[in-house]
């Protein structure tokens, strides 16, 4: 019944995550164009959408990106897409050359290298704050996402590793009490989700990362802040050591 439960809850994450997904690719001119922030504006769906397919690698790098084609992809005028542009550019994901057109830069070595370390530092804030701030419903879900990825990783089935690590990760910043440290974070986790896909794909560091996740948890529950921030911290680094020892970074442009 234990692992029905736990199942059931994570295909609810699932499918939620699923639909926001599928939700954003569904973008029609009838909807309110809200802000660019908001996930369920027009903007912010035009947004993410494109910022997406960037990061999955739809988009190359050096690809020119026009307005014209993208809006009649997506359904839409010039105006959000042209807007959108701006804000990645903003990012660093793109650059807009006058008189010329968008380019995607995307992520690059240097990228994935600064975004771990400075993950490695808001991920150890985020464990710390979590001590204050996480509640019994939150700490349950977490221990079910340890379970339920121990129960797969028991079994040698890699193919839910991404999605577990996606929601113990959420489940953290929600915890953690700030919604400008959470904001931060997801947009970090959202810019290596190809790096972590193949990371995750490796059965040895899926034990690993499960286990660190464990003891993350474990040092939650016992309030002890220290130990907290310091695991969350060496999760990143034992991350981003990974990625390195597999060579995943050559698959970055420098």
């Amino acid at each position: 019944m234990a692992v029905k439960k736990a199942l059931k809850r994570f295909w609810v994450y699932t499918i939620i995550t699923q639909a926001n997904a599928m939700g954003r690719q569904k973008v029609t001119s009838r909807e309110t164009v809200g802000d660019i922030s908001d996930v369920n504006s027009l903007r912010g769906r035009v947004f993410h959408q494109i910022r997406d397919n960037i990061l999955s690698g739809k988009y190359k790098e050096h690809e020119e990106l026009k307005e014209v084609a993208i809006g009649e992809e997506m359904g839409v005028s010039r105006t959000p897409v042209r807007e959108a542009f701006r804000q990645l550019e903003l990012e660093g994901l793109i650059k807009i050359i006058p008189n010329k057109g968008a380019y995607v830069t995307g992520i690059t070595r240097k990228d994935v290298h600064d975004i771990y370390e400075m993950r490695s530092l808001l991920e150890g804030l985020c464990a710390r704050w979590c001590c204050d701030n996480i509640t019994q419903e939150q700490m349950n879900a977490l221990e079910e996402n340890i379970y339920l990825a121990r129960f797969h990783t028991d079994r040698g089935n890699t193919e839910h590793l991404t999605a577990l690590d996606n929601q113990f990760h959420d489940l953290l910043y929600e915890a953690c009490g700030s919604k400008m440290l959470a904001h931060q974070l997801k947009d970090f986790h959202q810019y290596v989700i190809g790096i972590r896909r193949r990371t995750l794909s490796d059965l040895d560091r899926g034990i690993a990362s499960n286990q660190e996740h464990e003891g993350i948890l474990n040092a939650i529950k016992n309030n002890d802040r220290d130990l907290a921030e310091k695991l969350a911290h060496a999760h990143m680094i034992n991350a981003y050591n990974n990625i390195l020892a597999r060579g995943l970074d050559q698959t970055y442009p420098e």
